[in-house]
Order: structure tokens, then C-alpha cells, then sequence
């Protein structure tokens, strides 16, 4: 049964204003939108393609239907459509799939770097200990992707563990892997201080966001109340001796930002304020995400804490993405970055989400 896709129309409407707009005379003046637009329309036309060669494919296989079913048809034609019947069943399938996932909007922050903050939760010193666990294991990764990364502020808990850790992951499509990793991560294990061998079960918060450039967030300097304090640290280091701890306080959200990892002032303010536009910037994609997902009855990735999302059993080795029922039995290689498993699981259930939304959207209530 052929799927019904939406209106194709809407996207043809879409070439033609890009085609106008690249024959203007100044389109070529901001590279990074003409950059960005040019790729749109490349993948634009590759959609209308594919939906040409669905039609074609359709009704060359309507015609095949026909003539198997005609009983005054000539038998060797009948053999040859009999065969070529399930090539062409599967192409269509193929193509609509194609098709639907070119017709999903696509994310902006996808492309983007992104801000990850990684804090303690439930489990005191042991919930401490994980979260340096999980910062090491997201370094790990960012290594085998090429990524780098820029620690933006910490806070050492004193037994080789944070407190909090936030840190800046730069590198291709950056957002769009580390995205689903928001929520709450339980570890259970037997900590190294357990004289008993007891399993501890300990808690630790991630939250990923998109970063954000001055020109998505526009923040009033009236709404900012900015305090400097002497950063805390190792006795004896420079990063004590001046005033060089920024926070900042948006005063329209309650949002805190502290940063204070460099010896410069104007450094810890410039990391605070990118921070501060990156949250400022999730709560704004969260409420349109809110909206877009409004009647849908499950969801990946909506990045509420509140929520634990996976399970660390250290004793049996064992991963568990609570989400989508993943369950994997590698931990020590997971601890070492290799999420590669977990991360594809995660996009294709949130892909095949997607895709169920289009097409719910199309059938009839």
C-alpha cells in the first residue's frame, strides 16, 4: 500500500524563491547564508527528483497490475511484469522512505557546536566521581570524532571528581550527536570507599545545548547583573591572587552563569555570556519544540532533567537507554567513548518519530 506523502507543492514553491534570491546581486555578499541556502536547494532538488522517479515507479507498476490481472493480456508480458513487479515495489518503498526523511524540517542547531554541563546529582562523593567519569567519557568521544574541546568552568569535589564541569565541544554536527545525552544518568556500582561490596546507586545531570551566537540571542545589558569575586582553586595559583571569577545573572529568566577556569576577567565574562545566550537559546527552541510535539504521545531527547534517561550497572557491564529499550553489554568500552551504538539508536528512533508525525499528519481524522 503506497504511503500518502504530503503536498509536494510547498517545496517547489520553496526552489523558485531560492532561485530568486541567488539571482539577486547582492546573494553572494554574506558567504555563510549563501552557503547555507545553496545547500538547502541542492537537497530541494534531489526531493523533486526522487518524487519524479516515485511517480514514474508508481505508475509503471499500476501498469503491471493491470496487465497481470487482464486475462486476455499476452502471457510472456505477463511473466516479464511478474518479475519486474517486486524491483519496482521496492524502489517505491525505498523512494518514499527517502522522501519523507527529506521532507523533515531540519533542526538548526544541528550543525552548531555545543555546550555541555555535567553535574552532580544523588550519591554524594560517588555521584561526584561519575560526573568526572562522564566528562572523561564525552572527552574520549570528542577525541575519536575530532572534536576539540574548551573547558568554559568547574568545580572540583577533591576526590578526582566535579562537582560541575561545563565545557565547549567544538567540531562537525557537534549539537546534532550530543544532543540526546541531556537527562539524568544513574550509575550503580560499588564505590572504592565500600568496605562492605555494597552496589551504591548514585545520580548525575547532563544538559547539552546548542551554542549561541550574539545574533540569535539578543541580550539587554539593563537585564544583567554581573558580579566579579576571586576565583576559587589549588592554593597557591595565580587564578586566586585577582578578582577574575565572573557571574552573571539574567534577571527576566533567574539564569546563573559562574565562570571562572581562566586567570582573565574578560575571558570568564566572554565564556559566561556564550553560556548564558546557549540556555537562553535552549529555552527558546525547548517552547517551539513544546509546540511542534504537542500531540505526540512519545518523545526522544526533550532534554528534561527530570527525566532519567540511562543506566550505568558497572557490576553487570551493562548500559540501559531507558528511552528506547537499548541494552547494551560493553560499559568499559562505552566509559571509553565508544557511544557510537547508542548515539545511531537514538537518531533513528528520534528519525522514525519524526516521520511517523508526517505521515499522521496526512492521514484523515
Amino acid at each position: 500500500m503506497a504511503i500518502e506523502l504530503p503536498d509536494i507543492s510547498p517545496f517547489k514553491k520553496r526552489v523558485e524563491e531560492i532561485e530568486g534570491l541567488m539571482n539577486q546581486s547582492d546573494f553572494f555578499n554574506d558567504a555563510r547564508r549563501s552557503a547555507a541556502i545553496s545547500r538547502e536547494l541542492m537537497k530541494l532538488r534531489q526531493l523533486l527528483e526522487d518524487f519524479a522517479a516515485l511517480q514514474s515507479s508508481r505508475e509503471a507498476a499500476e501498469e503491471h497490475r493491470e496487465l497481470l490481472a487482464d486475462p486476455a493480456g499476452d502471457e510472456e508480458l505477463k511473466e516479464l511484469a511478474e518479475e519486474e513487479l517486486p524491483e519496482l515495489e521496492t524502489a517505491i518503498e525505498q523512494l518514499e522512505e527517502k522522501i519523507l526523511v527529506s521532507m523533515i524540517p531540519p533542526e538548526d542547531s544541528d550543525s552548531r557546536n555545543t555546550i555541555v554541563e555535567i553535574r552532580a546529582g544523588a550519591g554524594g562523593d560517588e555521584a561526584s566521581l561519575f560526573a568526572g567519569d562522564l566528562y572523561r567519557m564525552y572527552s574520549r568521544l570528542a577525541e575519536r570524532r575530532g572534536w576539540s574541546i574548551e573547558q568554559m568552568n568547574s568545580s572540583e569535589s577533591g576526590i578526582s571528581g566535579f562537582k560541575e564541569v561545563a565545557f565547549l565541544i567544538r567540531g562537525d554536527e557537534a549539537y546534532k550527536q550530543m544532543k540526546f545525552e541531556s537527562g539524568v544518568h544513574r550509575v550503580q556500582r560499588v564505590p572504592e570507599t565500600e568496605s562492605q561490596g555494597r552496589i551504591h546507586t548514585s545520580t548525575v545531570t547532563v544538559a547539552v545545548l546548542p551554542e549561541a551566537e550574539e545574533v540569535d540571542i539578543e541580550v539587554d545589558p539593563q537585564d544583567l547583573e554581573i558580579t566579579v569575586t576571586r576565583a576559587s582553586g589549588p592554593g597557591g595559583q595565580g587564578v586566586n591572587t585577582t578578582d577574575s571569577a565572573v557571574q552573571i545573572l539574567h534577571k527576566p529568566t533567574a539564569i546563573i552563569v559562574l565562570c571562572s577556569d581562566e586567570r582573565s576577567q574578560i575571558k570568564n565574562k566572554a565564556k559566561a555570556m556564550t553560556v548564558l545566550r546557549s540556555r537562553l537559546l535552549q529555552a527558546k527552541e525547548e517552547e517551539e519544540r513544546a509546540k511542534y510535539a504537542e500531540n505526540r504521545k512519545k518523545q526522544v531527547g526533550t532534554g528534561d532533567r527530570s527525566e532519567r534517561i540511562r543506566t550505568y550497572n558497572f557490576p553487570q557491564s551493562r548500559l540501559t537507554d531507558h528511552r528506547i529499550g537499548l541494552t547494551i553489554h560493553s560499559l568499559p568500552q562505552v566509559m571509553e567513548g565508544e557511544l557510537d551504538e547508542v548515539i545511531d539508536a537514538l537518531q533513528a528512533e528520534d528519525l522514525r518519530l519524526k516521520i511517523d508525525a508526517l505521515t499522521a499528519a496526512q492521514s484523515p481524522t
